[in-house]
C-alpha cells in the first residue's frame, strides 16, 4: 500500500535538517517504506500479542488453530473471542498471560478503549498510544508498529527499538549505544518524518550488520 505521504519529500527533509543522516540516506538510496494494508485495530494487535516472545513460524502456527477456532475463512470478532473458554484458547497453544491479554482486548475494543479503524485514523499519535497500552499486554513499542506500518503515520520515533538504537550508533558513529532519550532527543530535528528517519536508521543497522543495505522491516 503507498503511503499518504511523498517519501522523497520526507527524505530530502531528513538531509536538509541533519547533515550525518543526509550521509546516510545518500548511502542508502531512497525509502522504500510500505504500509501494509488497512488492518481493524483488533486484529492487528491480537496477531501482535500472539507473536511476542516466540518464534514467527511457531506463532503462524498458534494463529493459525485460534482463527480455526471459529467461523471458516473469517477472523474472529472481540465478542467470539471474549466469549471462548480458556481451556480452548489454551488448547490452540496460547499461555495463560496470552489468553488474558486478549481477552482484556476483546473486552477493550467493545467498550470502546480501543477506537474502530476508521476512528483511529484520527487520533493524535500520543492518544493512540494512550489508548492502546491500556490493553494488557500491549506495550508502546507495538503501537509504534503499528503507526508506521498500519497506519502509514510520518512522524513516529520508536526510540526503545533495539534496532533503531543499533543504526544510530552506526550512523552516529557513537561508542556505546545510545539510549532511547539520545536518540529522541536528536529526533527532534527530524520531524514531521521521524518515520522515515526510523526506517533509515534500521537500514544503517542493516549496514552494519551485514556490510549492505536490505533486510530488516521494508
Amino acid at each position: 500500500m503507498p503511503l499518504r505521504y511523498d517519501p522523497d519529500i520526507a527524505a530530502r527533509s531528513l538531509a536538509d535538517s541533519d547533515a550525518a543522516l543526509a550521509r546516510l540516506i545518500d548511502r542508502v538510496g531512497a525509502c522504500r517504506l510500505r504500509v501494509g494494508r488497512s488492518t481493524a485495530p483488533f486484529r492487528a494487535l491480537l496477531e501482535s500479542i500472539v507473536y511476542q516472545q516466540i518464534t514467527g513460524h511457531a506463532a503462524a502456527r498458534i494463529l493459525g488453530r485460534v482463527v480455526a477456532l471459529y467461523e471458516p475463512g473469517r477472523f474472529p470478532r472481540p465478542e467470539a473471542v471474549l466469549n471462548t473458554p480458556d481451556a480452548a484458547l489454551r488448547a490452540a497453544g496460547l499461555s495463560r498471560n496470552k489468553v488474558a491479554a486478549i481477552k482484556d482486548l476483546a473486552a477493550k475494543c467493545l467498550d470502546g478503549t480501543v477506537p474502530p479503524l476508521r476512528a483511529l485514523h484520527r487520533l493524535e499519535e500520543s492518544v493512540i498510544v494512550e489508548r492502546l497500552t491500556a490493553v494488557r499486554g500491549v506495550g508502546p513499542w507495538t503501537v509504534e508498529m503499528l503507526l508506521i506500518f498500519g497506519l502509514g503515520r510520518p512522524d513516529v520515533m520508536p526510540a526503545t527499538d533495539y534496532g533503531v538504537r543499533k543504526g544510530f550508533q552506526a550512523a552516529f558513529r557513537t561508542r556505546a549505544l545510545p539510549t532511547p532519550t539520545q536518540v529522541l532527543r536528536r529526533g527532534e530535528r527530524w520531524r514531521p518524518y521521524r518515520s522515515v528517519a526510523a526506517w533509515y536508521l534500521w537500514r544503517a543497522a542493516d549496514l552494519g550488520t551485514n556490510g549492505k543495505a536490505g533486510g530488516g522491516r521494508a
